[in-house]
């Protein structure tokens, strides 16, 4: 699709940003919408999902028919079947008339299955039939019906994750999950975080008849940083509110910081804990344990590959290496772990007697110097460890530290002793 087609279905159904994530999500469901396939629409709570089953219906040949939207998360259990399929008078308690299902009320038009992963596991068997066959039965009937109706489903479960888990069937994963569309989540789509706040403060402004609410720059640059787990819809929230409390129209950084929630993070990247709140609270998974411990591993490589350069160019005393090194830890290229400051260094210049001391490398360091540059260049062309195979060596290396005691090595790691075990299953740690 050309560029202005996508703006035209932004307008037409009220979708704020230029992202070329959320552009290559709109053109995949203008795409699909034509055909028949059943669509998975996947993205995080609040990223908008509801939006695209309607691009999809309102550009398909079934667009003249019923379009119904059901939140499957929201009906109990023990009704979930009586309202997709429908129900015969006196089935249960309660059925005092025969009753029509959404499926057959949208026959000829599209349904849209919101939070589908919800689904118990009996009602997963009837989907999976109405998507293969067409066919369906009310409950307490033995009545065969058919429907011609499109499915578009959402979740934002890992559906991966949940099939192993035996919570969502495989096979009707597969079967819904014809064609994907992925919705990207705020904080990938930064460049329209400030054009959402400016649209939600207008909305705002009309809706209360007042001024509309304006960011400094440095509370665009804190509102661009901040994680926004919630999403969309917590950024709308928290407009509303300054839209409603602050008196002073022009907020600034400390008066948005007011309205941000203190356990979500707010500098790059976005897993990080925010500066100033080094507190002791355990990160939400293990994964971001691994970012942790790769971002500091860059800091440090970072800053020492800066002070071989300045040595190399004469332009620190020779005590500063010693200086650094006493400060923290140091790579290890063999084993991608840090060692302990206390470890002998073999690379601490001699010390200088002179007035002003400055390190004058000799030939064969400057050698031993571009010998490491080249290494460095070879090794970073050779596939990088994986996010499991990091998250392996990082337990491997802690158990050995803590003499396989699992709970001191569970406490470094920030994990439950009982996420432990499984890692250690999982990745056949002896």
């Amino acid at each position: 699709m050309q560029l202005s087609e996508i703006q035209a279905v932004k307008q037409r159904f009220g979708i704020i940003g230029t992202s070329e994530l959320l552009n290559r999500a709109i053109d995949i469901a203008v795409q699909v919408a034509p055909t028949d396939l059943s669509v998975l629409i996947t993205g995080e709570s609040g990223v908008g999902k509801e939006n695209f089953p309607q691009i999809i219906h309102h550009y398909s040949h079934r667009k003249h028919g019923p379009y119904i939207a059901v939140n499957c998360g929201a009906i109990p259990e023990g009704t979930i079947d009586s309202e997709l399929f429908g129900h015969e008078k006196g089935s249960f308690t309660g059925a005092t008339a025969d009753r029509k299902g959404y499926f057959e009320v949208a026959d000829g038009g599209t349904i849209f299955l919101d939070e589908v992963g919800e689904l118990p596991l009996s009602t997963q068997v009837r989907l999976l039939r109405v998507l293969e066959t067409g066919e369906f039965i009310k409950v307490g009937s033995s009545k065969t019906q058919k429907t011609n109706v499109r499915v578009v489903a959402a979740t934002n479960l890992n559906m991966i994750l949940a099939t192993r888990e035996g919570r969502f069937r495989e096979d009707l994963y597969y079967r819904l999950n014809t064609v994907p569309i992925s919705i990207p989540p705020l904080r990938e789509r930064k460049e329209d975080i400030v054009l959402l706040f400016r649209k939600f403060a207008s909305d705002f402004a009309e809706k209360y008849r007042m001024p509309a609410i304006k960011l400094t720059d440095d509370a665009k640059t804190l509102l661009s940083a901040y994680y926004w787990n919630g999403n969309v819809r917590q950024l709308k929230n928290i407009t509303e509110q300054i839209s409603v409390i602050e008196q002073q129209r022009e907020i600034n950084a400390n008066v948005l910081r007011n309205y941000l929630p203190k356990d979500e993070m707010e500098r790059l990247p976005a897993i990080f804990p925010s500066a100033g709140s080094h507190d002791h609270k355990s990160f939400n998974s293990e994964r971001e344990i691994l970012y942790q411990v790769l971002f500091d591993m860059k800091k440090d490589m970072n800053d020492l590959k800066k002070l071989v350069h300045e040595i190399m160019n004469g332009q620190v005393p020779a005590n500063a290496a010693e200086t650094l090194y006493n400060s923290g830890s140091f790579l290890s290229h063999n084993d991608n772990i840090f060692h302990s400051k206390n470890v002998k260094s073999d690379f601490i210049p001699e010390k200088s007697n002179s007035v002003n001391p400055v390190y004058e490398p000799n030939v064969d360091e400057v050698e031993d110097y571009q010998e490491a540059e080249e290494y460095h260049e070879v090794e970073s062309t050779q596939k990088p460890l994986s996010l499991e195979d990091m998250e392996k060596q990082m337990i491997r290396k802690t158990l050995e530290k803590h003499r396989g005691k699992r709970k001191a090595a569970a406490d470094e790691l920030k994990i439950s002793e009982r996420t432990l075990y499984r890692k250690i299953k999982e990745y056949g740690i002896e």
